[in-house]
């Protein structure tokens, strides 16, 4: 097995959020932020844990172009961008659509675009397929003489969630009492780490909407029974990439009380999650919870519709 390459320093702070656990109910020292949105790599993000060890395995295997797939706000595929350009490596990402709409591109399309990376754009269709055609241009690139390392959808296989049993061992250090861990849940692989690290009655995961399976995308990164999982679905609204009103409201008081921004497709609908959960008795006071931020801010300016809500609610504000 080889080793990572460090693309940050950690361990990330996690820090107190007492005004945010008093609007949901809970008392003073129970909730906490873990800022993962704070590693030091292309903006930060929960992927940059995943990438140090997909790193590692392209240099032992002498690659010199990195290969991966995602959305085109995808947060993997900026800092897999990212962490080419650190190492002197090519990247290619390889998005759904047409290139027409990177002429309209913001967000992590605008950070793709000064980390060099190349877009290859598949056309409209499933996002399931992107892998085929990720497979397809890997060919194409051994083919000019490159030799190409495929970083799967999201960052997320066993490998990658090596990078979360890490994270979740340094939650225990920080905090070893305690009693949740909420995640976004999206390709899955940050929380089958977490439930390596922390096991599975202590993590709660908020399905985004990024894969139609998500207990057993999660079950089979993490090698456990899909049903000892905890997994909210109650946050997808009409669908991944889709604004759902609850998240926003989640955004706004987050934001509001702690000054802590969050993105509309992953830790919005992670902390939306945790606001059900407190309401519905699965977090109570006096349990020490843990938010991780996974991190996405450049996402949110890429939500056209998030932004337009955002803005229209600040005009529409009667000054004091």
């Amino acid at each position: 097995m080889s080793d990572k390459i460090a693309l940050s320093t950690w361990p990330t702070p996690i820090e107190r959020a007492p005004r945010l656990g008093a609007e949901l109910g809970l008392r003073e020292d129970d909730l906490w932020i873990k800022r993962d949105d704070l590693g030091g790599l292309g903006g930060g993000g929960n992927k940059v844990r995943k990438l140090e060890w997909f790193v590692g395995a392209a240099s032992a295997a002498g690659a010199d172009t990195l290969v991966t797939t995602g959305a085109a706000q995808s947060n993997h595929a900026r800092l897999t961008a990212a962490a080419g350009a650190r190492l002197g490596l090519d990247v290619v990402l390889v998005f759904p659509g047409t290139p027409d709409r990177a002429a309209h591109g913001s967000g992590n399309l605008v950070l793709d675009s000064l980390f060099g990376a190349r877009v290859h754009w598949a056309g409209e269709g499933a996002p399931s397929g992107l892998g085929r055609v990720a497979e397809d241009v890997c060919e194409q690139l051994r083919g000019e003489g490159a030799r190409p390392f495929l970083i799967p959808f999201g960052g997320s296989s066993p490998l990658g969630a090596r990078g979360y049993v890490e994270g979740g061992q340094e939650v225990l250090a920080q905090l070893p009492d305690v009693a949740h861990v909420v995640v976004a849940l999206g390709s899955g692989g940050t929380m089958a780490g977490l439930v390596g690290a922390l096991g599975a009655e202590r993590v709660l995961g908020v399905h985004c909407g990024a894969v139609d399976e998500p207990a057993a995308t999660v079950a089979g990164l993490a090698g456990v029974d899909p049903g000892s999982l905890r997994v909210r679905t109650d946050q997808v609204g009409a669908g991944y990439g889709v604004l759902h009103e609850p998240v926003l409201a989640a955004m706004r008081t987050a934001a509001a009380t702690e000054g802590i921004v969050l993105d509309p497709v992953y830790t919005g609908r992670a902390m939306a999650g945790l606001f059900a959960a407190v309401r519905d008795g699965d977090i109570g006071p006096g349990q020490r919870t843990v938010f991780l931020h996974s991190g996405g801010l450049p996402g949110l300016f890429g939500h056209t519709e998030t932004v337009h809500r955002t803005v229209s609610a600040l005009s529409s504000r009667k000054p004091s």
